[in-house]
């Protein structure tokens, strides 16, 4: 099916434009005309949508807009406004660009005849395989209001999680950073001049000061090498996570990082929990839910253990029987799904995971800050304690020896 962009006449002489989806030009002008309009321009949309070829800062949507979004479309609904008319108030509101964009080609698209479920899934960058799936729930069980209400709550717990882990963040980061910089000021600027006093005086200098000196001019003179160097790091880090195999080594690296590697791996057990029990619980099959779930946890690893799943339930197996042979999925996981198989409260189940798991992220940062706060105090004394030694003492034996 493809989507025609017409302009065309109403039986009031009015102009009027929008899009169709039909199969062919053919069909499209014979939709138009059962609808008593009378075509004037009638064209196929290429499949790269002016948000899709725009500027790569315009594509970004934040998570905070799709949430807004969901809550308000679904407060339109349930008042009885039509989808279309929605999508239009909607788009007048939206003040981020992009999104702007998206939601005026879906109105197009719906106002054409295409199902919100259908329009929404060709932005898999705003909205996800999850996203639409649980849409298309919505459409077919006449509860689309509740399916946007339930859609927002999901997404703002995500949301929340990683406001949290961002904001916990941010001090210890800017501390880190305001380190970096008055160390290397003080090696660019203020350690040679005090090197250079000593190297005047031709005192034997210790091994520490030799290695500062060092450091210090290689800072001042080659700093553009480690320009250089980062560049082709991360030039090297995109080449390699474009590929499969990189991007499966780069995210099993994530999995097994000491501490990082942890809270890794319970927020994608969280979302991987959280978004199995959603699909269940509005009545997805366990396979096609596993298959949802396999491109929204975002992780390769997880993923593959996904799809691992989904071939041993096919084969009437067990979902716990991959998980309980993998080393990274802690055994509670496997217990808990097999808990829930057996009672057949794998959703409810599901849940009380994501929420656990969650919460142990929670904690696990707020663990890590309280952590990082006395390393910075002494990786602060440790570079006090090295400029002492190399610099200070030097000049107090050079003072006295005057």
């Amino acid at each position: 099916m493809a989507i025609y962009d017409y302009k065309a006449k109403d039986l009031k002489g009015n102009t009027t434009t929008g899009a169709v989806e039909a199969s062919s030009e053919m069909v499209a002008a014979d939709l138009l005309k059962e609808r008593d309009l009378i075509v004037l321009a009638l064209s196929e949309r290429k499949r790269k949508t002016l948000f899709q070829t725009s500027l790569g800062f315009l594509r970004r949507v934040p998570r905070k807009e799709i949430v807004v979004f969901a809550r308000q479309l679904a407060v339109m609904i349930s008042a009885t406004v039509p989808i279309v008319k929605a999508l239009r108030i909607l788009t007048k509101q939206t003040e981020n660009v992009a999104f702007k964009i998206i939601l005026s080609e879906v109105a197009d698209e719906v106002d054409g005849g295409a199902r919100l479920s259908d329009s929404l899934a060709r932005y898999p960058q705003v909205f996800d395989d999850f996203f639409a799936h649980m849409i298309k729930t919505g459409e077919t069980t006449g509860k689309l209001d509740e399916i946007l209400n339930y859609l927002a709550d999901q997404k703002e717990k995500d949301y929340d999680l990683t406001s949290k882990i961002k904001g916990a963040m941010i001090y210890p980061i800017f501390i880190l950073i305001g380190l970096f910089v008055v160390g290397a000021v003080m090696m660019i600027f203020v350690i040679p001049k005090l090197t250079g006093i000593l190297a005047e005086a031709g005192a034997e200098l210790p091994i520490s000061t030799k290695m500062l000196i060092g450091t210090s001019n290689f800072l001042q003179y080659y700093w553009w090498m480690i320009i250089i160097f980062v560049i082709v790091v991360i030039a090297l880090y995109r080449i390699i996570a474009r590929t499969e195999k990189g991007r499966m080594q780069i995210d099993l690296i994530k999995l097994k990082i000491p501490i990082f590697g942890n809270i890794y791996k319970k927020i994608y057990l969280t979302r991987f929990a959280r978004s199995l029990s959603n699909l269940i619980a509005s009545g997805v099959p366990l396979s096609r839910s596993l298959e949802i779930v396999a491109d929204v946890v975002g992780n390769s690893t997880f993923k593959d253990l996904t799809r691992q799943t989904i071939k041993e339930v096919e084969d009437g197996n067990s979902i716990a029987t991959v998980f309980a042979k993998s080393k990274i999925v802690p055994v509670m996981v496997s217990q808990m799904l097999t808990v829930g198989e057996q009672t057949g409260r794998i959703d409810k189940i599901l849940n009380k995971l994501a929420d656990f798991y969650a919460k142990e992220v929670e904690n696990l940062v707020a663990n890590l800050v309280s952590l990082i706060e006395p390393l910075i105090i002494v990786v602060l004394g440790a570079g006090v304690a090295v400029l002492v030694v190399s610099i200070l003492l030097p000049l107090y034996s050079l003072s006295t020896a005057i």
